[in-house]
């Protein structure tokens, strides 16, 4: 299969060097000169992906049009808040071709709460979009690390032909008729991610991280439910298996957030020095903003807006939290 991946961060380069692998004909389209340079010269992405030797039949573009011009599986991979940008870009380079259209970005659109494959959607019409997400750390895809996902449409056709397309010896795709709920899990848990950092930042232990998980699920779960999600998503690779992932892993950008904050740097600063997007914080903004629509109480993702942009001290959030009024535990 002659497949295109837009956008060469490391998780767009891990996905690309997976396909590359598994035999088919990849390009990779890169914003970054240097990227398409490093990949090309010396088959590695210095920038984001150090360290990892990827496969020669992996060939970089700066150009959108070039990288997409015959492919029949193109993955979406730009930060959340460029897809729309990027996919209008990828859809007046296809015009009539009606391509497998992957979405592997987490997030929500910031101005409209909008999915990925909903922009993807509108940019795109008449394609078939999957969803791609659960718990994968880039660094271990490429290291051929065990790892499960699952690949979400409405077309249960078409999430078999990205399963078919993806999967490997080492790489395991689920399908799923759920793309909301399997997109909600993959962006929100970010938000639990970054208030775990918090407390590890704060130096607390594991009951609390371990009440901040089950209750972040329940949020991420009330919302999903509020949107018509079905409840076992959460449950999944996409809810449950992301969330522990990226509360917990060393790699995770989000959580390493969380613990500079605590350790009373500026959320300006943190970002001044990083290359490589920490998607909650933008999806923290937008969640509260879809609870608030859908009229779904969020506290831990409230909390966590009010240390990033209000200036809130993290361990006056957690008092809050602890000081809730008290009720049954239920997930409604």
């Amino acid at each position: 299969m002659k497949a295109a991946v837009v956008g060469a961060g490391s998780w767009g380069t891990a996905l690309a060097n997976l396909l590359a692998r598994g035999g088919h004909r990849v390009r990779i389209w890169a914003l970054e000169q240097e990227v398409v340079d490093s990949i090309n010269e010396v088959h590695e992405n210095l920038l984001f992906l150090p360290g990892i030797k990827l496969s020669r039949a992996l060939t970089a573009y700066g150009e959108v049009a070039e990288t997409v011009s015959g492919a029949e599986l193109v993955l979406s991979a730009s930060p959340s808040h460029a897809v729309r940008e990027v996919s209008e870009r990828i859809a007046l380079a296809l015009g009539n071709a009606s391509p497998l259209i992957v979405s592997v970005s987490k997030g929500l659109e910031s101005e409209t709460l909008k999915t990925m494959t909903e922009v993807l959607g509108e940019a795109l019409p008449g394609r078939n979009i999957v969803a791609l997400s659960g718990p994968s750390f880039a660094d271990e895809v490429s290291r051929q690390h065990p790892t499960t996902v699952v690949a979400a449409s409405k077309d249960q056709q078409a999430a078999e032909a990205a399963q078919r397309a993806m999967a490997t010896g080492f790489f395991r795709v689920y399908t799923s008729m759920d793309p909301l709920g399997v997109q909600l899990g993959g962006a929100l848990k970010n938000v639990i991610a970054i208030a775990s950092g918090l407390l590890d930042g704060l130096g607390l232990g594991n009951n609390t991280n371990a009440a901040l998980i089950t209750r972040g699920l329940a949020e991420i779960a009330r919302l999903g439910r509020a949107l018509g999600c079905d409840a076992m998503t959460f449950a999944g690779l996409a809810g449950m298996g992301d969330l522990v992932l990226t509360a917990y892993g060393r790699q995770s950008r989000n959580r390493s957030l969380g613990r500079e904050l605590a350790a009373g740097r500026t959320l300006n600063e943190i970002l001044s020095e990083r290359r490589s997007v920490a998607e909650g914080v933008r999806t923290t903004q937008a969640a509260v903003a879809l609870g608030a629509r859908c009229g779904v109480e969020l506290p831990i993702a409230q909390e966590v807006e009010r240390i990033l942009f209000q200036g809130k001290q993290p361990r006056q959030a957690l008092h809050d939290l602890m000081e809730r009024g008290l009720k049954p535990e239920n997930w409604q």
